[in-house]
């Protein structure tokens, strides 16, 4: 059996995407491979296809439980035989599975990496032929890496006392340069095959918001789609409860992730909606990298992530199913501070490790919160961040739909840095931002009164300025190099060696802004929405079926226990509804119709097709 034959047979594919070919040829001929693939490129197929035509066992490192469950649910589905070792099976099952591994009964076999180096799976190791080993998410094997876990430095150990040494292949979804030197180090790659496909998701719109009530804004989004599947993600616990609980009182059907749930209600609401019996799932950032839901149809951030590989990395579960979805981040000046704090606190290394762990966090978020402030093509700022080359703006995220102009702010950056002087003269070592905006907004708070700074004559000249217009000026004057902030944990801002200029010379500042408030601008892409709401693929009539194939899929879904999208995907599902199979023959060449679902599904499917046709021929 060939390549191509495997491909088709077992997933339903005729050809191999951009770059899978590739990487499944170098493994196949002996090569290690690192392949560096955007989340719905299909890193998947690079080593399952190969793992069906190596002799022997492949072995799938990854690093969580229901990613392993996701994926051999799937295998399965397609007529592959796979399993999952980890240590929440009971001891029999787990013997069992090593017994049969043993035995030859498995071609694919997932392993979570705290499991390498116990002794029941090094006997395994030791007595199977193991010719192919896949580290998935393999940026967690570096530190300079977003998700670095130290399970992943044993991989390298392991694989020195196999007997024989197997090919190795790296996948990751998100990757810098320092991070794939890291994988190639740390992992002990023998000269490999490194792909880079591309971070770019075209079917992906990425849209940045400054909303005034971040909960209003959400509910009023998913109120707007009311029969699409998303995630909203939350910086705390507390945040999550909140929107949730707000969302579940207009209507919506919400459920939440977060690591204060008891493992058992964890796992009850990820199972709600995987099955799509709840439509949302609210969550920290300890949901996601398991879940291969194809039909995520939205991700919305309610606080900004700390750094931009994180961000990218839970905006990219939205379209894996290669239909269009949106990201959108909600930003605040409170999630700058929030994720400050995370960072503060979330190194458990001795003081040198921690400190140059939080600096490289701290460079992290800076560039995070410039995606955040940017007026240029979002798509453009994360593709160079990843060191992707690209050219011009994208048409297809928040900046470069939206409408911009120069607005002249000389007056208001000379009133600005004219406080931050008065501020600096008194206080060499500068005060906050907080406290520049009340002093200039002519705040009567405590501390201002304190500080004396109600006698400054700046005091109160900005007063009739809102306090998210004050801060989009300090952004401007921040960009353009008149202010700087500095400090980590109490950040206060300074006049520049470009500030005179303006103060003492007249130098004109300017600031791009959107034309229209946010407000107007979600009206018109709602507007927008409606009016492209109908495929062009597909007729009035032929929406029709497709939403009966839907509820058939659910049906059958619910029959067999996986989730709808391992049945088919959307994609699937929008060619049966134009294509209209009637013969087995026809159905197998329906994208991601592979021989083992097309004998499970297709009587199903086809009958149901045709007596549709039927009665809507009658119909006419």
């Amino acid at each position: 059996m060939d390549k191509f034959s495997v491909l088709q047979q077992y997933f339903g594919h005729s050809s191999f995407r951009p770059g899978q070919e590739q990487v499944v040829d170098a493994i196949v001929s002996g090569q290690d491979v690192l392949g560096v693939m955007p989340t719905g490129a299909g890193k998947s197929v690079c080593y399952q296809v190969p793992a069906m035509l190596m002799p022997g066992l492949t072995l799938v490192i990854s690093p969580l439980i229901s990613l392993m469950q996701d994926q051999v649910a799937a295998l399965e589905e397609e007529g592959v035989h796979a399993a999952c070792l980890n240590s929440a099976l009971p001891e029999g099952l787990y013997s069992t599975i090593l017994r049969a591994a043993l035995e030859g009964d498995y071609k694919i076999l997932y392993v979570a990496p705290e499991r390498l180096l116990t002794d029941s799976f090094l006997y395994l190791a030791m007595h199977a032929r193991i010719a192919f080993v896949a580290v998935d998410e393999a940026h967690c094997v570096s530190q300079w890496g977003q998700d670095f876990r130290p399970s992943y430095l044993k991989i390298a150990e392991f694989i020195s006392r196999l007997p024989c040494r197997p090919v190795i292949g790296a996948f990751t979804a998100t990757a810098t340069e320092q991070v794939k030197q890291d994988i190639i180090a740390l992992l002990q790659l023998n000269q490999p095959f490194t792909l880079t496909t591309g971070f770019d998701r075209p079917n992906l719109y990425f849209g940045v918001a400054r909303p005034r009530d971040k909960e209003r804004y959400i509910e009023e989004y998913i109120l707007d789609h009311r029969d699409r599947s998303g995630i909203v993600y939350c910086a705390t616990r507390k945040s999550v409860e909140s929107v949730c609980k707000e969302l579940r009182s207009v209507g919506i059907s919400a459920t939440r992730y977060h690591a204060g749930l008891t493992p058992e209600e964890r796992s009850k609401n990820q199972e709600d909606f995987v099955y799509d019996r709840k439509r949302v799932m609210v969550a920290t950032n300890a949901f996601g990298m398991g879940i291969d839901k194809s039909n995520v149809s939205f991700v919305l951030h309610y606080n900004m992530p700390k750094n931009l590989e994180n961000y990218y990395q839970e905006a990219g579960r939205a379209g894996r199913d290669g239909e269009r979805a949106e990201c959108i981040l909600l930003f605040s000046l409170g999630d700058v501070q929030t994720a400050k704090y995370f960072i503060q606190n979330s190194h458990d290394n001795d003081e040198l490790q921690a400190e140059a762990a939080a600096r490289r966090d701290r460079e992290r978020l800076d560039v995070m919160v410039g995606y955040c402030k940017t007026t240029r093509c979002l798509r453009s700022y994360l593709l160079d961040y990843f060191g992707e080359h690209h050219t011009g703006g994208c048409g297809n995220c928040s900046n470069c739909t939206g409408e911009f102009v120069q607005t002249d702010i000389t007056t208001e950056a000379q009133k600005i840095l004219s406080g931050v002087a008065r501020i600096q003269k008194r206080w060499p070592g500068g005060l906050g931002v907080v406290a520049l905006v009340q002093m200039l907004r002519g705040a009567k708070d405590q501390k201002t009164l304190e500080r004396g700074l109600d006698q400054f004559p700046t005091y109160g000249i900005m007063r009739d300025v809102p306090p998210q217009r004050m801060r989009l000026y300090l952004d401007a004057l921040q960009e353009q190099g008149y202010l700087t902030e500095t400090g980590d944990e109490f950040p206060v801002i300074t006049l520049t060696a470009k500030a005179p200029a303006v103060l003492f010379h007249g130098e004109q500042v300017t600031m791009q802004e959107r034309a229209a408030t946010a407000q107007e601008t979600q009206a018109k892409r709602r507007a927008s929405r409606k009016k492209t709401a109908a495929r062009t693929a597909l007729s009035e009539a032929d929406d029709s079926l497709l939403a009966s194939l839907k509820t058939l899929r659910s049906e059958l879904a619910q029959k067999n226990h996986v989730p709808a999208y391992i049945v088919f995907n959307n994609v699937s599902l929008d060619e049966m509804a134009e294509l209209k199979p009637r013969t087995m023959g026809d159905f197998r060449r329906i994208s991601g119709v592979g021989d083992a679902k097309a004998a499970k599904y297709g009587e199903a499917f086809i009958k149901h097709i045709a007596k549709w046709v039927r009665e809507h021929s009658e119909e006419e």
